[in-house]
């Protein structure tokens, strides 16, 4: 920290002491003092202009050395991206993903020259067909309904939110500003699974809590829900839905991890856990053990929160797994409203290499399977279904509504909005942009009132290139999607639609007369027993 604040402070300082002692030499005697004082006055009003200013958070924790990586971003395009857009596991992040989320968020155009940089005959390509009879963009976005049949306040879901992210894991100034978009832009929140802050309730945005198997801010002291604790913090008005974890995208199959660096007293009150002490949520939930005693969980949540929207999410690994919990629910009359789908291609600022790069299901096989078991089991008009894991763009919107889902969450796009460079650092407690640290003299770079505007300002963006992509299409309401209207090459001389390259289940197919490839699965799976 020291030599934190040296290189921060000190530089400065420095400076503004040379120029100004060069000042009073010149002035006190020789004109020749002006050699020294020229070139010195400009680094030092720099350097603290650097300090004083809100926009750049590179800036302010890092005066006149920061301007480096502006000067990479004019001259070299490419070598900025290469040094710092980087995913999470090495491979290079498209930069066209990072510029159109810096851009909107900024509030400047998005428009690129030289039309598109993707091979669009390589293997994988997907596209988005466009109709000759295009409409008019709708007015106002649509909002999706959440709440099956046993919630009694339902909520309307922006069509693009901010997925989960914990306070401990991003700095209190990033949760106040994602939170106080969120409030400025009419859409919701979710606080990840470390617990409800102040930060999350000060900025006045909807709150979707996010109950993890830590449990935190519904814990007993060994551990366990605490159910009169949840009812409690549930009843807040801020918060409009509530989310049981049962896995990340990025990590499933293990528990939350904050390293010990960032758990200071404060994130250690709100968590209760110990300051100090790196926290690893356990793998499993003490609350059930099998499908049948999930979705009652999911009703006793529900109840305990008044009536409030309740669902689950989860990264999907096998698909007898997510029939068994369908039969589940068939079998207890009881459904989620919502369940959110984590693709295993999201982020993560804490996971081991293996299990971001080997385990889990990619987003658009695990929204297929899901949309498709509450399909097949009658199910799916009493739940709606999320879709998180690099969704960024209006396209990625677009393509996620056509492969199943009703409404996006976006955790790494509005990391960027409030100033992430994904420099990698978010295990160490360094984040040079005061996004992921609880360092306080780091996280003070975060200026709330400028990031808050950028959030919701990407996000507005983003959603109004949805409608008009759809427009474009000759859609002018999600419902109008089909799956044909989304396309992959699959070789260099063969493209299928969605319609061709998956099975979609009619309603009730999989209790009447199971698809060949569907009915194995179906007649294995158990209400009682989570087997593979």
């Amino acid at each position: 920290m020291a030599r934190f604040n040296l290189v921060r402070f000190g530089l400065v300082a420095g400076l503004v002491v040379l120029a100004g002692g060069a000042v009073v030499l010149t002035a006190a005697g020789s004109a020749w003092w002006w050699f020294l004082a020229g070139p010195l006055l400009a680094p030092a009003a720099t350097g603290v202009y650097d300090l004083v200013q809100r926009r750049h958070s590179v800036l302010r924790n890092y005066p006149v050395l920061g301007h480096a990586r502006f000067l990479l971003e004019r001259i070299r395009p490419e070598m900025q991206q290469y040094f710092v857009e980087r995913n999470f596991d090495g491979r290079p992040y498209d930069r066209n993903v990072r510029s159109i989320v810096y851009q909107r968020a900024k509030g400047t155009a998005a428009e690129e020259p030289f039309g598109t940089e993707r091979d669009v005959y390589a293997d994988g390509y997907e596209f988005l067909v466009p109709s000759l009879a295009p409409v008019a963009v709708p007015d106002s976005p649509p909002r999706v309904r959440v709440g099956g049949p046993d919630c009694s306040r339902p909520y309307d879901m922006a069509l693009l939110n901010v997925s989960a992210m914990s306070f401990g894991s991003l700095s209190a100034n990033a949760i106040l500003a994602l939170n106080r978009g969120a409030a400025l832009g009419g859409f919701a929140h979710d606080t990840g699974e470390g617990g409800l802050s102040e930060y999350h309730l000060r900025g006045g945005g909807d709150l979707i809590w996010e109950i993890g198997t830590g449990y935190f801010g519904c814990r007993t002291r060994d551990g366990d829900f605490d159910p009169e604790e949840f009812s409690r913090q549930a009843a807040q008005d801020a918060v409009k839905c509530v989310s049981l974890k049962l896995s990340q995208g990025a990590k499933p199959g293990m528990g939350g991890v904050l390293p010990g660096s960032k758990v200071n007293a404060e994130i250690a009150r709100v968590r209760e856990v110990p300051v100090g002490q790196t926290v690893v949520s356990p793998p499993y939930h003490r609350v059930f053990s099998t499908p049948r005693e999930l979705v009652l969980f999911v009703a006793r949540m529900r109840a305990l929160a008044g009536g409030k929207p309740t669902g689950i999410k989860l990264c999907v690994g096998s698909r007898r797994q997510v029939l068994a919990v369908c039969k589940a629910m068939l079998a207890e009359g009881v459904t989620p409203d919502f369940i959110v789908v984590d693709g295993s291609e999201g982020g993560t600022g804490a996971a081991p290499l293996e299990f971001a790069d080997h385990l889990g299901t990619p987003l658009t096989e695990g929204l297929h399977i899901v949309h498709n078991a509450l399909v097949g089991t009658g199910l799916r008009d009493r739940i709606r279904l999320g879709a998180s894991g690099k969704v960024a763009t209006g396209a990625d919107l677009v393509k996620r509504l056509i492969q199943g889902a009703d409404y996006t969450n976006a955790a790494r796009a509005m990391m960027f909005a409030v100033g992430c460079i994904q420099s990698q650092r978010c295990h160490t407690n360094r984040c040079p942009v005061g996004v992921a640290t609880q360092d306080p003299r780091r996280a003070r770079a975060l200026d709330v009132g400028d990031k808050s505007l950028r959030v919701r300002r990407y996000q507005e963006a983003t959603v109004a290139s949805a409608l008009r992509i759809m427009a474009a299409m000759g859609v002018d309401d999600p419902s109008g999607l089909a799956p044909h209207q989304l396309r992959r090459r699959v070789d260099p001389r063969t493209v299928l639609s969605y319609a061709e390259w998956f099975d979609w289940l009619e309603p009730g197919q999989l209790i009447a007369e199971p698809l060949p490839g569907w009915a194995e699965d179906w007649a294995a799976a158990d209400a009682d027993r989570f087997a593979g």
